[in-house]
């Protein structure tokens, strides 16, 4: 199933992707819902990010060759923070480049999506919180990242955090899935999730085991070695095996 989140006249609303149509739901994917008979194709529909999260939990450095392209070491346990919601953008929404930063970098990466209440998951059931996957780029000001010594100004401004396009239930990390990054056509991100330092299920767990994890909030796994400079004009392209493709196109308000 692919979930995705649509604009509408009458405001936002849920569908699933059937034949390269989009079919609305009754209700949303979180909770009892049914298919209408209201059909668009999808290249006539404007994609929403597929969710709006009470949160969004990030993971540092779970890619040991972009820990060590960052100088430093996988650590012992998952390296958490968070972006705000306000973060949060979709397919084809610009990026903008704050005037408080002069070095904004893409990091490509699968997120999860929650699919229901979850507080305090055991690792071998953790996956059942998840409801599917979706593409992510964790953009950083990586100047104020480093200056600040904590990274919550550096990855929290508007326009942060893009996901999209949809969300996707039937993909399994843990066979491998592609994690790209392009900008402007060029592969500048080429990782797989076979490589994740924690897998989906230790994240999940160890989240919950802090944090009530919500239906809706999102999971970013963390990204492999390859980030780079983000500047005005650039078209960045995420995709991630089995799911699809999130580009977003960079502006400056410097």
């Amino acid at each position: 199933m692919r979930y995705v989140r649509v604009a509408r006249p009458d405001g936002p609303a849920f569908g699933v992707v059937r034949d390269d149509h989009v079919v609305l739901l009754d209700g949303h994917p979180f909770a009892e819902h049914e298919l209408t008979d209201r059909v668009a194709p999808l290249d006539s529909v404007r994609l929403l990010a597929p969710v709006l999260p009470s949160k969004v939990l990030c993971v540092g450095k779970n890619y040991a060759d972009h820990a060590a392209e960052m100088g430093g070491d996988v650590p012992a346990e998952p390296l958490i923070f968070m972006k705000p919601a306000t973060a949060v953008i979709g397919p084809d929404d610009e990026i903008r480049l704050p005037a408080l930063s002069t070095s904004v970098h893409h990091e490509a990466e699968l997120a999860v999506v929650i699919g229901r209440l979850t507080r305090r998951v055991p690792v071998e059931r953790a996956l059942e919180a998840v409801l599917g996957y979706t593409c992510a780029n964790d953009v950083t000001a990586r100047d104020l990242q480093k200056r600040d010594g904590q990274w919550t100004r550096g990855k929290g401004f508007d326009t942060f955090c893009p996901l999209g396009p949809w969300i996707d239930t039937d993909v399994d990390p843990s066979t491998g899935l592609g994690v790209r990054c392009e900008v402007n056509e060029t592969v500048r991100q080429d990782g797989t999730t076979a490589d994740l330092v924690f897998d989906v299920a230790q994240l999940v767990a160890y989240c919950a085991a802090f944090a009530t994890l919500l239906p809706g909030d999102v999971l970013l796994t963390g990204t492999p070695a390859g980030v780079g400079e983000l500047r005005d004009g650039d078209t960045v392209t995420v995709t991630v095996d089995g799911i699809g493709q999130l580009t977003n196109r960079v502006v400056s308000d410097r």
